[in-house]
């Protein structure tokens, strides 16, 4: 037998001894879980935010430093998109969910969900609400994307559970 291997066999405590570690072991189980799903059940108060604040969703605008200076965004989060419908001078952004983050890093648009269409964000604007706990990627294909290619009209937002 190696020196390393070592067989102690426990001496036996008896029925009444393992009864109560089990039943110990269960109702902390049960208890952990408890507080578990209660923390869950806290919601907090949901805001309204402005995508962009006063200057909303437009061209020319960093909105990845926006949503860090925003953040943190929280579970029932309202975002509201505002953008000027498109004229016969200027062509009006878009908003779509992008799948994943290789999509938004790359902004892949082919498995995007369009959101909110050129006209959709014009008077109260287009809301988008965050239900989901997970990653999402925004971003707009105006003009064939170049905005987004260059950083400026993407932006994604994690939201998390109301501390309270």
């Amino acid at each position: 037998i190696p020196p390393w291997f070592s067989f102690k066999p426990r001496p036996y405590i008896g029925g009444f001894y393992m009864r109560m570690k089990m039943a110990f072991t269960f109702g902390a189980q049960r208890f952990i879980l408890l507080a578990i799903a209660a923390s869950f059940l806290v919601v907090g108060e949901a805001r309204t935010i402005v995508v962009g604040g006063s200057e909303g969703w437009r061209f020319g605008f960093n909105y990845t430093d926006w949503a860090l200076k925003t953040s943190p965004f929280y579970l029932n989060d309202k975002l509201v998109f505002k953008y000027a419908p498109p004229s016969d001078t200027s062509v009006a952004p878009n908003v779509y969910l992008l799948p994943n983050l290789l999509s938004y890093l790359a902004c892949n648009f082919s498995s995007a969900k369009l959101l909110a269409n050129e006209t959709q964000g014009s008077g109260e604007g287009f809301e988008y609400l965050l239900n989901r706990w997970r990653p999402a990627y925004f971003a707009s294909t105006a003009e064939d994307g170049s905005h987004c290619r260059e950083g400026q009209m993407k932006f994604f937002a994690i939201p998390w559970w109301h501390p309270n």
